[in-house]
């Protein structure tokens, strides 16, 4: 039986790097977390050590820092295709680059009524991500976001499941509906506006999960995705995880209390998790996925 080897990539994982761009006294900040991945001509480092078609993932590091200063960073996802083709193009060992990206906001400070030109909190919003993908021919972007947490305190129902000897769980018409969106979508090109993007995408999930009347997770999910769809043109392919944050009304009964849906346990552990995509009949995603 032969053995040989198969799929392999290499890189350097989560390169932090604070660009702040100076524009006279007013500055502005883009934090990212970079993590790189190539894979080519690799199968003589693998058999026998040889490093001569390798690019240091020491060089990846400095590269991240080198293109911040060099081209600043308009955004996560052009700033992640300005590596990965870097690397496939000026490297005739590298075939493709994987690119995955975090973006971490901060907010003017606000003294007194002005926002202050160089100083910043630290934005309790969600983490922005993007995923690129490059070949030497062809790019593929997935721009995205993770712990958005939202909260719908009615408009939510669940009801009408499958019982068997082992359900306890009661049927409610009113119910607290939260959860903590984490979503990514496939562009058809790698030239958008990057940035009104993700903002027309953000405002598409928070006003869906807010406008759908729920009678389950997985209606919301579809909603929000089907909005994204329906808005965007050049987003062909949307993926949701949805953790069920439960919030169960706590039985005041002991206590000669009617709880009347006001006071809730939230339960952190264990969770319903929803999973789903929701996309157009397009042609195959590639490796914008993997």
């Amino acid at each position: 039986m032969t053995i040989k080897l198969g799929a392999n990539r290499y890189g350097k994982a989560e390169t932090r790097v604070v660009r702040v761009t100076k524009n006279g006294s007013k500055h502005e900040i883009r934090d990212l977390n970079v993590s790189s991945a190539l894979s080519g001509d690799m199968e003589a480092v693998h058999y026998t050590g040889d490093n001569a078609n390798v690019l240091p993932t020491d060089t990846q590091k400095n590269t991240v820092f080198a293109f911040a200063k060099q081209h600043g960073i308009a955004s996560p996802e052009a700033f992640g295709l300005l590596l990965a083709r870097h690397f496939v193009d000026s490297q005739p060992t590298i075939h493709h680059a994987r690119v995955e990206l975090e973006e971490y906001t901060w907010e003017r400070n606000v003294v007194g009524l002005n926002a202050h030109p160089h100083s910043f909190v630290r934005s309790g919003r969600e983490t922005r991500t993007a995923l690129v993908h490059y070949d030497g021919d062809k790019a593929w972007v997935v721009s995205g976001l993770k712990d958005l947490v939202v909260l719908n305190s009615t408009g939510s129902e669940f009801h009408g499941y499958i019982k068997d000897k082992y359900t306890t769980l009661q049927p409610t018409t009113d119910r607290v509906l939260a959860t903590e969106v984490n979503a990514q979508w496939r562009h058809t090109g790698d030239n958008a506006e990057w940035d009104k993007s993700y903002e027309v995408v953000r405002r598409c999930l928070l006003s869906a999960f807010a406008e759908t009347h729920s009678l389950s997770l997985q209606q919301t999910l579809f909603e929000m995705g089907e909005r994204v769809l329906e808005t965007c043109p050049d987003i062909v392919e949307v993926k949701l995880q949805l953790p069920n944050k439960h919030h169960f009304e706590v039985d005041l009964t002991a206590f000669g209390q009617i709880n009347g849906n006001e006071v809730f346990w939230a339960a952190d552990r264990p969770y319903g998790l929803i999973e789903g995509t929701v996309v157009r009949e397009v042609p195959t995603a590639g490796p914008a996925w993997d």
